[in-house]
């Protein structure tokens, strides 16, 4: 039985955790559909906006410890390390990898893991008595997925040398202080909020909304000279787009612009 539905609406693709009976901890089978269903919206067709949410009061409340504990799962009693470790096919290097825009509707609360995942959607949108808990040194480990990268980009090294070594929980109003998310809205209106944003971005032409993401990838690790090089090559493909003709077009003639993706 899976712990998570996809379903596509208006260009839009809606990925839920539900298992909220277990606050949308992470199982390890969870990890390989998570893996696999994202990998499929990324390459669906009539999908060009990604959002993750979860059922219940929690978002996700990190790996599951429960399935550890038990000796199966993440964690469990093999604590060999691998011969050979490939993350290619895991959440967050495919989150990271998509170029499809990934909306994370926090509907409350995530910690360790989920709080990594949600760091690695392009945008955040929280509900109000939602938390991100860098619970990680709390329980014996490091960010394992992402938090190490993301939070000394998105907040300095001294901010999230703060949170990560202490271990902290952070309110949703301090996340949208520090910037670690883009709207706290009423838990009763995270999807609605989600989902209208997603509609803006999907109206936009969907080529140019991908390689603008790509663009701002590379442009993590990229020097200022190289990247205007990469920019300008993304360019020459647009320009001979149906896309591009149309939003002349459309601008033009005064009308919203109705994007075919080609």
């Amino acid at each position: 039985m899976s712990d998570m539905t996809y379903e596509v609406a208006d260009y839009v693709a809606t990925i839920t955790f539900t298992r909220p009976e277990r606050m949308n901890t992470i199982s390890s089978a969870m990890l390989n559909e998570l893996t696999s269903t994202l990998v499929r919206a990324n390459e669906d067709r009539d999908v060009r906006v990604v959002v993750l949410t979860g059922t219940g009061r929690a978002f996700c409340a990190g790996l599951d410890l429960n399935e550890a504990s038990s000796g199966t799962g993440i964690g469990g009693k093999d604590r060999r390390a691998p011969e050979t470790i490939d993350l290619r096919n895991t959440p967050p290097t495919v989150l990271f990898a998509m170029d499809k825009p990934v909306i994370c509707a926090l509907n409350g609360s995530a910690a360790g893991y989920g709080m990594d995942l949600a760091l690695g959607c392009d945008i955040r949108i929280m509900a109000d008595n939602a938390k991100l808990a860098a619970a990680f040194v709390k329980r014996g480990v490091v960010p394992e997925s992402g938090g190490t990268w993301f939070l000394p980009r998105m907040l300095g090294w001294a901010k999230a040398a703060e949170i990560i070594f202490t271990g902290r929980t952070l309110s949703a109003a301090e996340c949208l202080a520090e910037g670690l998310t883009n709207k706290v809205v009423p838990a009763d209106e995270v999807a609605s909020a989600a989902r209208a944003m997603a509609l803006e971005i999907a109206a936009n032409a969907p080529l140019a909304v991908r390689a603008s993401k790509r663009l701002m990838r590379m442009g993590l690790e990229e020097t200022f000279e190289t990247h205007v090089q990469h920019v300008y090559l993304q360019l020459l493909p647009l320009f001979a787009s149906d896309d591009f003709s149309e939003g002349v077009k459309s601008f033009l003639e005064k009308r919203p612009a109705v994007f075919a993706g080609r």
